[in-house]
Formats: C-alpha cells, structure tokens, sequence
C-alpha cells in the first residue's frame, strides 16, 4: 500500500518561507517552492508562497502563505503534529528536534519520562505551530540533550 498522511500547515503574514527555512535547518531534506507570482495568482503578493514541500529522510510536510481574511474562518480546532519514535537512535534524533523547535518558541510539557512508560513532550515553535515527541526509548536511556 503506498498510502501517506502529509501535514499541509498555512501560515499568516507571509510566514511559510521563513518557517520552511527553520524547518529544513531542523529536519534537513530539501524545501521546493512555487510563488503566487510563479502561477499569475491575482491580489497575492508576487513573493508569497502558494506551495511549499519539505522532504525530509523522515516525513514531508507542506504547507503555504494563508489567503487575506484566513484567520477570520479559522476555528478553534487545535492540531499537533506528533513525532513517534523508538529505539536509542530515533529517540537522540527526536530530542534534538524538540530542542531546536522550542527555540524561539515555548515548551507546554517537558520531554520527560511518564506515568504511561514513554517520553511524550510538546512545543509551540516560533511559528506557532505545535509538535508532540513521543518516543518508546530502551531501558536506562535518557535524554542527552535536555
């Protein structure tokens, strides 16, 4: 089966360039966008991203610039984008991701072990946008980072 949930984020105020450039310095991979000015998108700002894709060795996210008046239909729903991971090295991988997001950003819940028997943590990044780590990690394994 070659099925795949992608995460497609919108940002106000022209923010996906400058979150996409975060994101890669994160994740790594390659960011490819197309401009409203790149499509001929009238009452757009020329500059401003229709589409941008970030493929990473992990997962792809995308994600584009919201239109005028987006935040007006926006409702309360809240999403999180969840990392699960496993293992030593997903979960040093994982730690390091949850320490750069919060850069710039703010930490809801720190990554800690909990009562479940996993790690789980979560942060608003700068952009607003807001992220789980949830990792299942061997037995004596800590966070290095943290």
């Amino acid at each position: 089966m070659s099925i795949s949930l992608v995460p497609y984020l919108n940002f106000l105020s022209g923010g996906t360039r400058a979150a996409f450039e975060h994101y890669r310095s994160i994740f790594g991979g390659e960011v490819n966008y197309l401009t409203f000015g790149d499509t001929g998108v009238p009452d757009m700002p020329a500059d401003g991203i229709m589409h941008a894709r970030l493929v990473s060795d992990s997962f792809t996210l995308m994600a584009s610039d919201a239109q005028p008046g987006a935040e007006d239909t926006w409702g309360g729903t809240r999403v999180y984008l969840a990392f699960m991971a496993e293992g030593a090295e997903d979960a040093d991988t994982v730690v390091g991701w949850f320490a750069a997001l919060a850069v710039g950003g703010s930490v809801g819940v720190p990554l800690a072990m909990q009562g479940w028997g996993s790690f789980y943590g979560d942060v608003k990044d700068a952009f607003g946008i807001e992220w789980m780590v949830n990792l299942t990690a061997p037995e004596g394994w800590a966070p290095s980072l943290l």
